[in-house]
Parts: structure tokens; sequence; C-alpha cells
């Protein structure tokens, strides 16, 4: 068994214009990078399903469905916010996008296989449970949580966000919710411009100033992160997996490397195997300069297929 790359072509087609920088090239960028590297062929290719309305009900309210929905079909291009750009395909990426991950929930949860990375778009961490934002239509992890949850016997769940960008989707949706685990870092003030919530047994959001490099990403995860999931001991992990902090890409000032990717996911890994049986679906979120997202890919998922070091 290996590592599920679950995508499909349908998000190819998500049109957001030029110049815009979520973009297909982002992920033809990434399957370049792992055909360049011979690890294409090493991964279980499984075709993104579409996700159904009773599963994004679980994320979402029906005002926020309804709404996405009323906007197709359509001939022509329309902004949900002044980032988000719909297309007349969007509508079913962004339902491949959030299958993706029920589908990677019902291949690991299965044993078909040991973990999964979600390689879609649009992304998701930014839509709350009533509004589309940031790029996002529906918050594709989000809806694997509820999926996993509805579903099977797990009670405690954590969500890992090292997005440059504060995953205010996500906090909303879970904030009351016990079990659930979310712990983030990310640029600190910068967009959403969300709240930042004090840390708590189950928020652990932290903020990272501009300037921030390794040091300080590596830190906010040792002694903050770790600690956490420790107590937590949650039975199954999502990443939303952002690779916009690199310091490569002009998304923001936050400079990470492709080291960092490695390290991070080597720190979930080793929490997953000790608590969740190594259960982790990881979905792409952000990353905009196409040659470090695909390196830092790359290193994020040899760590899931056990190739680390």
């Amino acid at each position: 068994m290996t590592t599920a790359l679950i995508s499909h072509d349908d998000c190819l087609a998500h049109d957001t214009g030029i110049g815009h920088p979520e973009n297909a090239g982002r992920i033809r960028a990434i399957n370049d990078r792992l055909m360049q590297t011979q690890l294409f062929d090493w991964l279980a290719h499984v075709d993104a399903p579409l996700a159904t309305r009773e599963a994004l009900l679980r994320a979402h309210t029906p005002e926020h469905v309804d709404k996405v929905f009323s906007l197709f079909p359509r001939e022509d291009s329309t902004y949900l916010d002044p980032d988000t750009v719909a297309c007349p395909q969007s509508l079913t990426a962004a339902l491949r996008a959030a299958g993706a991950v029920v589908e990677g929930v019902d291949r690991v949860m299965r044993g078909d296989n040991p973990n999964a990375f979600c390689l879609v778009r649009p992304p998701g961490h930014h839509a709350e449970s009533d509004k589309p934002m940031g790029f996002c239509f529906f918050n594709n992890v989000a809806v694997g949580v509820g999926h996993l949850l509805k579903n099977y016997p797990v009670e405690r769940i954590a969500v890992l966000d090292f997005d440059v960008h504060q995953g205010n989707g996500t906090e909303e949706i879970f904030l009351d919710d016990e079990r659930i685990i979310f712990c983030s870092t990310y640029q600190h003030p910068f967009y959403p411009h969300s709240p930042v919530y004090p840390e708590t047994y189950r928020q652990v959001s932290i903020p990272l100033d501009a300037t921030a490099k390794s040091e300080e990403f590596r830190a906010a995860v040792t002694d903050h992160w770790l600690p956490a999931l420790e107590r937590f001991e949650p039975e199954f992990i999502f990443i939303s997996a952002g690779f916009d902090a690199h310091r490569d890409d002009d998304m923001s000032s936050v400079s990470l490397t492709d080291a960092d990717y490695q390290w991070v996911t080597e720190k979930i890994m080793a929490v997953a195997e000790k608590y969740a049986g190594g259960r982790v679906v990881s979905s792409l979120e952000g990353g905009y300069e196409y040659r470090s997202l695909a390196r830092s890919v790359e290193r994020h998922l040899r760590v899931l297929m056990g190739q680390q070091g």
C-alpha cells in the first residue's frame, strides 16, 4: 500500500483568469515535479468524486450551499468576493475538491491506503460555514471532517494548518466542537485579518511575524502544537497543506524552506503513528510560486510515503 494521490482533471478547468495566483498551473507544476522525480508512479492515483449536498451540509449552512449552486450553470465568469472567481466549470471543480477529502477519509478508514494527499483546487480553508472567500468555495477539509464524524467511530480529530494565511473558515466551523483540535501557524497581521483566538486546549493558533523564518516556525510547532497534540491524542489527522510561507513565494513575507515542510510533516506523522494509527488526509491549500510549491509538495509526499531521511 502507498499514499493515495486524489485529484481530478476537473480541477484544472476552474479558470480564474489571467494573472490570478490561484490557477491551474499550480497543479500542473506539482504533477510535472512528481513525474520528473519518478515519484508519480509510486503513488496510488484516485479520481476525486463529486461531493454530495449531504456532505457539504456537514460543514456549511443550507443557505451557503444554495447560494453557490445558484450561480450555475453560467456562461461567463463572476466574483464571489474580491478574490474568488467563478467560471462555468468552477462548481464541478469545487465539488471534486471537497469530494477528494471525503474519498481520502474512506480510503484511509477502509485500509485501502495508509494516508492520502488531495491534489485539488480550489482550496478550502478560508470558506466559512456561511460564505465563500479567499479563493475558496467550500471548506474541503471541514467537509472531510464532517464525513468522518458521521460515518466512523472516531471521537478526537486534529486539523493542522501550516498555510501562511489564517484558516479562518476552519476555525469558525469547529470553534465549539469538542471533538476537534485545530492547530495553525500563519503570518499576522495579514489576510484574512480575522481575530487571533487565545490559545486553549483545542485552539492552538500561533501567529508569526512577517519576518519569521524557520526558527520561529519550528518553535511554534515544537512549543505549542506538539504538546497540545500529545494531550489531545487525536485518532485521525487532517492537514491543510499550504506552501505559501516559502521564502520564494511572494504571496507573503514569512521565509520558510523546502526542509521546513519536510520537517513539519515528519512531526505530524510521528503524532499520527503514535495516536492515530498513521491515519492522515492532507489537502492542498496555498502555494503560488510554482517551483517552490512543487518541491515542497514532493517533500511532503515523500514523508507521507515513508521515504523521509
